[in-house]
């Protein structure tokens, strides 16, 4: 982060001249001393966007248009409607929100093109890096107890959220609460993308994952990441580079994270026939996530403190407890057989789809996220994620002959209907388009398809002609290699979209001259992380309502750049044995 340039940005919004009325002439009337009304959207208001930080950038960030007393009353009545009405037409108080948003104009990062590198680094080199990350991450579970990832808030919301998305989430979502902080966050962008403000609070940067620079993260444990932990730590002892202390280390942060995965986040729902299934919750209950007392309140109090399980967080929880050897009978359920009653039939139950945020593409064959809880609930609707669908494809290979999928003509077409969903994505292109997805980036797409198709590939031949007899995934496979190859890697990247890109080179075959070019960027910026660790911390996944939120760390940068190098490195030593 250049500070001399943010400084200039924050001079910029805090003497710019203020032309119309600002956020704060528009709701403090309304919301900051309510006297009736939701205490919801009250206590959101002041906590995320009428707080003393804010404030200052904000209170110059004036639109000239509701200069208009009619545009004006139109919106301040639309938050009335919020706070006081008992079933709020929320179509109608989105109508004037939705009408600013598309005034905004935001797009997604540009790369330039640069000249790749033709010489490969040096082995000795790679393996420095493996091990200054398999080093930060067993260090960071010792001196935590688990290894946290980090949630930040961009205030300036997704390039894909415009007006008929806001609409769309607002009659989509199913918690009032959620729905009074993605109106509010939404009418805040339209302040912030007009004014000077914008440059503080979304600084620009290099590549395509958006550095975590937020002065306020929430740290916090979920299976999900310890999922990808348990993967990184296991590729660690694959490289037979770890100390004999960290090699007992590993195991042991691999076991509690196994258990915190199997036991601590386990949850039951009804499966087909109102039976019990156990799955994976994606925030177990207090003290688990680890969340600081500050934070856990405030979720608390915002309306927050509700999750319900997601196919996401179970497939990758499955997939890494086998990995790592795990026996827990909870693995020996059929769990293609939950994920079908969450398959989407084109015609049939896509409805499922409450918030279809990239319905530009074909949803059929494909699994949504969220689970009903075994309550019933569902506090923040539904919708459907490409990479989450990888994640499905992955375990169910991963667990073929103990789910007998082969042998059971139901599992299999759940299988073959999600490959399909697939080939149709990546045969249009569509899933280079951060539209296309909804929580992860077309780069993590691609590297999450090297995952799955090195899942298929070890499989036995006559095993892969039964899932595949078209051989469309040798056809993805050219498909995602062409995206990594010829645009991805030949523009500017940061380490971890090169830890992404290698990760998908890797798995899928590619030449290792295409190897230089994200090699070169992650050994040439280790350290950036400082004291924090080898790498900073950036975009890993995100939310894009209600607004956008990041998930990432430094340990998360460690991990995908581990997992990266460790695969380079072994694809590296079969083409040059004596390196």
């Amino acid at each position: 982060m250049d500070v001399f340039r943010m400084a200039g940005a924050a001079y910029r919004a805090l003497t710019a001249v203020k032309d119309g009325p600002s956020l704060y002439d528009i709701c403090d009337g309304a919301l900051l001393r309510p006297k009736r009304g939701s205490n919801h959207l009250a206590d959101f208001y002041r906590t995320a966007l009428g707080n003393p930080a804010l404030r200052p950038l904000l209170r110059r960030a004036g639109l000239p248009e509701l200069n208009d007393p009619i545009r004006f009353r139109a919106l301040r009545d639309a938050l009335l409607a919020a706070r006081d009405d008992a079933e709020p037409d929320w179509q109608a108080i989105g109508a004037p929100v939705a009408q600013l948003l598309d005034t905004i104009t935001l797009s997604h990062p540009k790369p330039k093109p640069v000249s790749a590198p033709r010489e490969l680094p040096r082995l000795v080199d790679i393996e420095a890096a493996i091990r200054a990350c398999g080093t930060h991450l067993i260090g960071s579970f010792e001196r935590n107890g688990f290894i946290p990832a980090y949630a930040a808030f961009n205030l300036l919301g997704d390039p894909d959220c415009r007006g008929r998305e806001l609409q769309m989430a607002l009659t989509g979502l199913n918690a009032r609460g959620y729905k009074n902080s993605t109106l509010l966050f939404n009418l805040a962008r339209v302040f912030i993308a007009r004014s000077p403000a914008r440059d503080v609070i979304n600084p620009p940067w290099t590549g395509i994952a958006e550095p975590m620079w937020s002065p306020v993260q929430i740290r916090h444990r979920t299976a999900y990441y310890d999922a990808f932990f348990i993967e990184a730590l296991l590729s660690y002892l694959d490289t037979e580079l770890a100390t004999t202390e960290e090699v007992a280390a590993a195991r042991n942060a691999i076991d509690d994270m196994v258990a915190f995965c199997l036991s601590t986040s386990r949850e039951f729902v009804r499966g087909r026939d109102n039976d019990r299934f156990a799955v994976v919750t994606a925030l177990p209950p207090p003290p688990h996530p680890r969340f600081s007392r500050f934070f856990a309140e405030i979720k608390q109090r915002l309306g927050f403190d509700v999750y319900v399980p997601d196919c996401d967080t179970t497939a990758c929880a499955f997939s890494a407890a086998g990995k790592a050897g795990a026996s827990d009978p909870m693995l020996q359920q059929p769990l293609i057989d939950f994920y079908a009653l969450y398959q989407i039939r084109a015609g049939g139950n896509a409805p499922q789809v409450t918030v279809p945020l990239n319905d530009h593409i074909d949803y059929d064959g494909a699994i949504v996220t969220w689970i009903d809880s075994f309550a019933g609930d569902r506090p923040f609707g539904n919708d459907l994620d490409p990479t989450l669908n990888l994640d499905v494809v992955e375990v169910s290979l991963r667990h073929l002959e103990r789910w007998q999928i082969l042998e059971t003509p139901s599992r299999l077409a759940t299988l073959q209907r999600i490959i399909g969903f697939h080939r149709r994505l990546i045969g249009s292109g569509a899933f280079t388009d951060p539209r296309s997805h909804i929580y992860y980036l077309p780069e993590l797409y691609a590297a999450y398809f090297g995952r799955c198709y090195a899942a298929f590939r070890a499989l036995p031949e006559a095993a892969q002609r039964v899932i595949d007899p078209d051989q469309a995934l040798a056809e993805m496979r050219l498909g995602v290699l062409r995206y990594v190859e010829d645009e991805l890697i030949t523009h500017e990247i940061n380490p971890f979209d090169a830890a992404l890109a290698l990760l998908a080179l890797g798995h899928l075959g590619a030449e290792p001259r295409h190897f230089a070019a994200p090699l070169h960027c992650i050994l040439n910026q280790l350290g950036e992380g400082g004291r924090k660790g080898p790498f900073k911390a950036y975009e890993w996944n995100k939310m894009k309502t209600p607004t956008r939120i990041l998930v990432g760390g430094p340990e998360v940068s460690s991990a995908f750049v581990l997992m990266a190098l460790a695969l380079a490195r072994r694809v590296l030593r079969q083409h040059h044995p004596l390196s």
